[in-house]
């Protein structure tokens, strides 16, 4: 999200933009400086560095700048503290997610977001969160929604299935019990031969995951593949794409899986609701249902009248809401300048 952002950000170039990562500089740096953008890293020692808000300060300073966008919690709190000694410059932050643990995190929000002038939001659902959990009056909320470029995916919707059985199925994001991927497991387990999983991502559950593959006897069928840097490439040969999630702020793995044609099968959260649309562009399971999911996915890969709806349905509605030019427009209005 901030290295798109901060690349489109630079059209037209009379904008300035930089960008700052808290910890030290990884591959998502090199990403972002090969789109020409300065990146510093602060180097914080670790979650109790305060000093790397003094860091921050002097970047600021440093640099003239006169807009600061900070992402999630710990952005956000660095950069509250910043604003303490930043007179005359304009602090905007930004809200993804709809998880409600760790708790200590919504109310380090709470706390962070009294700096802020706005605060942005992907869906109404991270909004209504905001507002309920941090604090955050309802008038600083500013929905953007995420955006993919349609440039980068398929001219026309692939309906076809790509594979003779086991159709390729994947799960892209971090291993972490909010995503609930044990129901995932549990679908597959009934599925037999139909299907193959590949979960792409990193997280705390990874050794859980790797023992109930094992339990389930779906070792020689999913596979951990670890985290990957583009989406695309994961999506490139899939059939399949599944998010089980309890609860998400937007699942922007959703819109890369439909502008790319690959069919959808989700929970029906809050979130995910918004950007899904059960029967027209994915189908919506309850969350905790391995057996609807199992169905789910099933239908998906067995009909092929539906595979087809549901691919073109997507396709279409995702160039209709959800690209980084309508989103650009958004920041545009939102920061006051010309980024036609």
């Amino acid at each position: 999200m901030a290295r798109e952002l901060a690349a489109r950000l630079l059209r037209p170039p009379a904008v300035s933009v930089q960008v700052a990562c808290l910890d030290r500089a990884g591959p998502m740096a090199d990403q972002i400086r090969a789109r020409g953008i300065q990146v510093t890293a602060l180097n914080a020692t670790g979650p109790f560095d305060f000093l790397v808000a003094n860091r921050l300060f002097r970047l600021i300073r440093q640099n003239e700048f006169d807009t600061v966008i900070s992402f999630l919690v710990h952005a956000n709190a660095i950069a509250a503290a910043a604003w303490l000694r930043c007179s005359g410059v304009r602090f905007l932050q930004s809200i993804q997610t709809t998880q409600p643990r760790p708790k200590w995190h919504w109310w380090v929000q709470r706390l962070a977001q009294r700096t802020a002038e706005s605060v942005i939001v992907p869906s109404e659902a991270v909004a209504d969160v905001a507002t309920r959990w941090a604090g955050v009056a309802r008038s600083k909320i500013c929905v953007i929604p995420n955006g993919i470029d349609p440039s980068e995916y398929p001219a026309a919707p692939p309906v076809e299935l790509k594979h003779e059985p086991p159709h390729r199925v994947v799960f892209i994001g971090r291993l972490d019990p909010i995503k609930r991927i044990p129901d995932l497991l549990q679908a597959v387990a009934q599925l037999g031969n139909l299907v193959k999983l590949d979960i792409f991502g990193e997280g705390p559950q990874r050794s859980l995951l790797l023992q109930q593959l094992r339990k389930l006897n779906i070792d020689d069928v999913v596979h951990l593949r670890g985290p990957i840097s583009d989406p695309r490439q994961a999506l490139r040969d899939a059939e399949l794409l599944v998010l089980p999630s309890e609860a998400e702020g937007f699942g922007l793995v959703l819109i890369e899986a439909m502008a790319a044609g690959v069919p959808v099968v989700a929970t029906d959260v809050p979130g995910i609701n918004e950007v899904v649309k059960n029967g027209v562009t994915g189908t919506l399971v309850p969350v905790g249902s391995p057996d609807r999911l199992a169905s789910a996915m099933q239908k998906v890969l067995t009909d092929a009248n539906l595979r087809r709806r549901l691919v073109v349905g997507a396709w279409d509605d995702v160039r209709q809401r959800f690209t980084w030019d309508m989103a650009m427009a958004k920041y545009r209005d939102l920061l006051g300048i010309d980024l036609t």
